[in-house]
């Protein structure tokens, strides 16, 4: 794997702009087509957002994604990862919440399991729980067909721009006139609406609806989020309601297998240099300048860089027409989450039985009902971090104590909500109160929590934003509303990765799909560059 830092002049095909996982899978598949392809990474070290780093002795530690399972299985095969040392580790619990009383309820993989489970608080809702787990397969199936396509550029649709969107067409015809009319009803709809159809004990429509806004600036009330249970459950098994499965070595090891692949198949992977512009002649991307000055020329370039920087810091708005920067000005990038990591000296006690330790082998929720969500979200709304958070918890080291030294166990916490900008003081002056408040919340379910506490990393929004990259400290590079999915993703009437300027192309989360760990928008993009530049 090569990193060099100084390149001298030479020509490509491609060159990456970033490598994290989506940027990285670009120059894969980019790569393992024959092209010769060189990926530019501003840090030392590679991932992004899924990248880790040594925050303790001993320790790699994630700082974004907490599991991988919205990784396209069809790239694991394609580009041969598990050659590269990829392994996969599934919890046997999905999520645990905690009700406002302390007692967990626990979401199994095992569908009847978990009914069973439920029953100890409705036996209606027990009743009805795998229907509606079927249902939350059955739609999610459908999205799933959708996240390797590429949208068409509205107005103006091509017959070949349709072509593949018939596969996910027949599937949802497929489904029968009932299910089909439920799905069209569901996506709009908030997730406290569509859940309320559903249940009845708050701590069960918590566990399930507390999906709908990880890395959201918006309530479980808002329209939209029941698109975002079902998108979060892409790729799931039959019986399971979020797709979770951790990477044996934590997210960096799905890193490391990308950058081999793309390596081997002859990728150039450079790090501890940045992008500082997109070159540019008679409106055509021709290369890019680095800081140290060095000018690179390629027939495509593709930035895994939101579209707002990489439009503005790298084009420059004196390049665009006014109604593309006006239209750049308009995504909402709003950040709201925060990460807390812990290394600990001991598991700390929760509510469970040391019998029931599979209870925490998955996402631990901290939120026992959608009342107490909404009014987490009041708080952001108002230029505030919440006060009473929401928090989503894994205990990597139970399933993979490899991560951590002997006897110790590391815990990764998501905060929400937690704007970028606060309405009063900054995050220079906010972080030991966010780190106090998170700690207290996490307390009230275990009570020696501080006790177990060896050490800690805290990234706010702007740390996210200084040291990731992510503009806003939005992990998914554009909140994913319903009027930022699609065709209008990252703008309207620019959906197919292609951007303004001939020759650039976008390939990070702020591309079709969207967010998370999937792969999908450097993979689409990477396919679109190959016929693009197939046909030339």
């Amino acid at each position: 794997m090569s990193m060099n830092r100084s390149l001298g002049s030479r020509d490509y095909d491609a060159i990456v702009i970033g490598a994290g996982h989506n940027g990285l899978t670009a120059a894969a598949i980019l790569a393992k087509s024959g092209l010769n392809v060189l990926v530019i990474e501003r840090r030392q070290i590679l991932g992004g957002a899924a990248s880790a780093e040594e925050a303790f002795a001993g320790c790699q530690v994630s700082v974004g994604a907490l599991d991988a399972g919205l990784f396209l299985p069809q790239l694991i095969a394609e580009l041969g990862l598990e050659r590269y040392g990829l392994r996969w580790i599934e919890s046997p619990a999905l999520t645990t919440v905690f009700a406002s009383s302390g007692k967990p309820l626990t979401l199994w993989r095992d569908v009847q399991r978990t009914a069973r489970e439920i029953a100890q608080y409705s036996t209606e809702d027990a009743r009805r729980y795998p229907e509606f787990v079927a249902q939350v397969y059955q739609l999610s199936a459908v999205l799933a067909e959708m996240m390797t396509l590429t949208p068409p550029a509205l107005p103006v649709v091509h017959l070949s721009d349709l072509a593949g969107w018939l596969r996910p067409a027949l599937q949802a015809r497929r489904l029968g006139e009932k299910a089909f009319m439920a799905m069209l009803r569901i996506l709009p709809m908030s997730v406290a609406d569509y859940l309320d159809e559903w249940f009845e004990t708050p701590a069960l429509k918590s566990a399930l609806g507390s999906t709908s806004v990880i890395g959201q600036m918006q309530g479980p009330r808002a329209p939209g989020t029941a698109f975002l249970l079902l998108y979060h459950a892409i790729h799931a098994a039959q019986g399971e309601t979020r797709s979770s499965r951790f990477v044996q070595g934590g997210p960096q090891a799905l890193i490391q297998a990308l950058a081999r692949s793309a390596s081997e198949h002859g990728a150039e992977l450079c790090t501890g240099l940045a992008v500082v512009k997109v070159l540019i002649n008679d409106d055509r991307a021709i290369g890019v300048e680095l800081e140290n000055g060095e000018c690179l020329y390629a027939r495509a370039m593709l930035s895994s860089l939101d579209a707002r920087r990489t439009l503005f810091d790298l084009v420059g708005a004196p390049n665009l027409e006014v109604r593309m920067v006006r239209e750049v000005k308009n995504i909402r990038l709003s950040g709201s989450l925060a990460r807390l990591n812990l290394l600990l000296s001991d598991l700390p006690q929760f509510n469970i039985q040391e019998a029931e330790r599979e209870r925490i082998s998955g996402h631990i929720v901290i939120c026992p009902d959608l009342d107490y969500l909404e009014r987490a979200y009041d708080d952001a709304k108002y230029g505030q971090f919440s006060q009473k958070p929401f928090l989503d918890v894994v205990i990597p080291t139970i399933t993979d104590p490899s991560l951590a030294p002997a006897e110790r166990h590391l815990m990764n916490i998501n905060i929400q909500y937690t704007p970028r900008w606060l309405k009063s003081g900054d995050w220079n002056d906010q972080r030991q109160a966010l780190l106090e408040v998170a700690l207290d919340t996490l307390a009230a379910y275990a009570p020696d929590l501080r006790r177990c506490i060896l050490d800690y990393q805290l990234l706010t929004p702007l740390d996210l934003e200084r040291e990731l990259g992510l503009s806003e400290g939005d992990i998914y590079q554009g909140q994913m509303g319903l009027d930022q999915l699609l065709f209008m993703r990252p703008i309207p009437g620019f959906p197919q990765y292609r951007m303004p300027l001939d020759g650039l192309y976008l390939c990070g989360a702020g591309a079709h799909p969207g967010g998370g760990l999937t792969g999908a928008p450097g993979y689409n993009a990477a396919r679109q560059v190959l016929r693009i530049l197939s046909a030339r």
